[in-house]
C-alpha cells in the first residue's frame, strides 16, 4: 500500500520507501529523511527575490542578503518534480521536516481497511504525465 504524504511525496508501506508520487522514482528508506535522496539546488536568494531599489544606489534593496539566508530547493531525481523548498541561514543543515513511525503508520491503514490514495487523492495524480503547458500569456506566474 502506498500512502501520500505530501503532494510529491508516498511511502510505499511493501517496501517502506519514499516514492515520487510523479515517476514513481525511489528516493530513500521511509524511516529516514527523504531529502537525503533528492537533487539540492542551494539558491542564491536574490534570484528568487530581486532588489526592488536599484543595489548599486542603496546598501539594503529588500532582497535576502545571500550572507545571511540561502534557499534549498529539493528535487526528485527521476524527474526533476520539485519537493519541497526551504530558507535556512547560510551553514545551517537541512531540516528534518518528516520522522515517520513507519509501523504505526502501516497499523493505522489496516484498521481503517481502505485505500490511502484512493481516501487522499490530493496532488498529480494519474495526469501528472498529461500537464497542459502553461501559455505563454501566463508565463509570469511561474
Amino acid at each position: 500500500m502506498r500512502v501520500p504524504m505530501t503532494e510529491y511525496l508516498v511511502i510505499d508501506l511493501d517496501t517502506e520507501r519514499w516514492v515520487c508520487r510523479v515517476c514513481s522514482h525511489d528516493i530513500g528508506d521511509a524511516r529516514g529523511d527523504y531529502k537525503r535522496g533528492t537533487l539540492v539546488y542551494d539558491r542564491d536568494p536574490r534570484e528568487i527575490h530581486q532588489p526592488i531599489i536599484d543595489p548599486d544606489r542603496y546598501e539594503y534593496t529588500f532582497s535576502p542578503d545571500p550572507a545571511f539566508c540561502r534557499i534549498l530547493e529539493y528535487y526528485c531525481p527521476g524527474c526533476g518534480t520539485q519537493i519541497e523548498a526551504e530558507y535556512l541561514p547560510p551553514g545551517h543543515p537541512p531540516t528534518v521536516d518528516m520522522l515517520i513511525d513507519v509501523d504505526a503508520l502501516r497499523g493505522q491503514w489496516e484498521i481503517r481497511g481502505v485505500d490511502a490514495e484512493a481516501v487522499h487523492n490530493y496532488g498529480p495524480g494519474d495526469d501528472a504525465e498529461r500537464r497542459t503547458p502553461v501559455p505563454q500569456s501566463l508565463g509570469h506566474l511561474h
